[in-house]
């Protein structure tokens, strides 16, 4: 295995209001931002894949040896700072889609202490300077991909899943949670958008940015969207994690007259025994999962209502020390394998619901609703689950998947609604037309 040099420069602050944006320009770019911070990144110095049901224990291994094995110069010493990889992992064990760790040769990063460069060679003679990275960087810089208008000849079309099959799959699941077995089941389906021109990923990630900007904007490879949950953070030796079900469309309300939004989605969602019911699941399985990680951990004793641009959600943060196992803590990547799938994504019980996924769904997620986000050479990480997001499968191809939590109170009619309205974010940002 060759071995990683790094190094990584203070770029002191980011002077413009947009922030880690500012270098989202080409269209081959890795990211990873909310709120204007993140991490921006460009090119290849190694790649690890991987499948089946030990795609994360060897991906976390592969890791380990190669930030053991790396010469790492870095002053800085913070989270994203130094040897860092952007990840991807199929959402299933049995996905054929190859899961997969990037080690980018540059990185921009930023938080809100200040912003970074790192510099990344497999080239044992090359120069790493801090010139060297600035001109890296520059060189990259130099080619920024055009931007795709709206065009008529863009369509938009059913994927694996038709409207049909999907309803009569949240009929057949509602069916078997009646029956017993399990509380809860997620289900997703696909579109598929085919333009004329070549997808212009910067654009589209750049207006996913501004617009969800409480979401993490995310691009791995040709798996981009902006993720309103985080299945795990780790900073520090502290874990996080934002867990979301409970969903409300913003486009359809019938409010009561002179009722705020605030007040109808407290009323209509957060006062729902169905969305209750539902997020309950989502947060025990999340807790459940970690619990045996960590030394202390705390929730909110209620949810909380998300407002989104295109839908309400109901929201739990959950904030975990961790505990020392061997001496050490269990790193980002660890954790994400420890808690994926959740009931948010998958259903409850995990096998169960997983089997009659598989069984219903008849199509294969891919990266969708897996881990997507980076981690760094000490262990610290982003990882959300991939969701309104797409899979750019060729320059004029895209693949968009949405997913709702099927309970026993849920109707077909009511969670395809819910998909289009996951959906919005994607077919917006690509300039397409329902």
């Amino acid at each position: 295995m060759t071995s990683l040099r790094s190094v990584t420069v203070d770029l002191g602050g980011l002077s413009s209001s947009t922030g880690i944006l500012d270098y989202l320009v080409r269209d081959d770019a890795h990211c990873w931002i909310r709120h204007g911070a993140g991490l921006v990144a460009f090119g290849e110095a190694a790649r690890f894949t991987s499948s089946g049901p030990d795609r994360f224990s060897d991906a976390a291994e592969w890791w380990r040896r190669t930030a053991r094995a790396a010469e790492v110069d870095n002053p800085l010493s913070a989270p994203g700072t130094g040897l860092v990889a952007f990840g991807s992992f199929a959402f299933s064990k049995t996905s054929a889609y190859e899961s997969r760790l990037i080690v980018p040769r540059i990185v921009v990063g930023a938080d809100e202490s200040g912003a970074w460069l790192t510099l990344i060679s497999d080239d044992g003679g090359a120069e790493l300077t801090a010139d060297a990275a600035r001109a890296e960087l520059a060189g990259w810089l130099e080619e920024v991909s055009p931007e795709h208008g709206p065009d008529g000849a863009d369509t938009l079309h059913p994927g694996q899943v038709s409207e049909e099959a999907y309803m009569a799959a949240v009929a057949a699941g509602v069916e078997r949670i009646a029956g017993g077995g399990l509380t809860k089941l997620v289900l997703a389906r696909d579109l598929v958008a085919d333009l004329s021109s070549p997808i212009a990923t910067a654009q589209v990630l750049r207006e996913l940015a501004a617009r969800y900007h409480d979401c993490w904007t995310y691009s791995v490879d040709g798996l981009i969207g902006s993720t309103p949950e985080m299945l795990i953070k780790v900073e520090d030796n502290v874990a996080r994690a934002r867990v979301l079900a409970g969903t409300l469309d913003r486009a359809n309300t019938h409010k009561i007259e002179g009722e705020s939004d605030a007040a109808y989605a407290e009323r209509v969602l957060a006062g729902s025994e169905k969305q209750q019911h539902e997020h309950e699941i989502a947060i025990d399985s999340l807790t459940r999962k970690l619990q045996p990680y960590t030394s202390a951990m705390t929730s909110h004793s209620e949810p909380f209502v998300l407002e989104l641009p295109n839908v309400w959600h109901l929201a739990s943060d959950v904030s975990a020390d961790l505990a020392l196992d061997g001496g050490r803590t269990p790193s980002s990547l660890e954790l994400a394998e420890a808690v994926h799938p959740t009931a948010a994504v998958c259903g409850s019980p995990t096998e169960a619901a997983g089997d009659l996924i598989r069984e219903l769904e008849q199509m294969d997620r891919g990266p969708y609703a897996g881990p997507v986000g980076w981690t760094d050479g000490a262990g610290n990480g982003e990882w959300g689950i991939a969701l309104r997001g797409a899979v750019v499968e060729t320059p004029t191809r895209v693949r968009l998947y949405a997913g709702c939590g099927i309970v026993e109170a849920s109707t077909p009619e009511a969670e395809l609604a819910e998909t289009w309205a996951k959906f919005r974010p994607m077919i917006e940002s690509l300039g397409l037309r329902r």
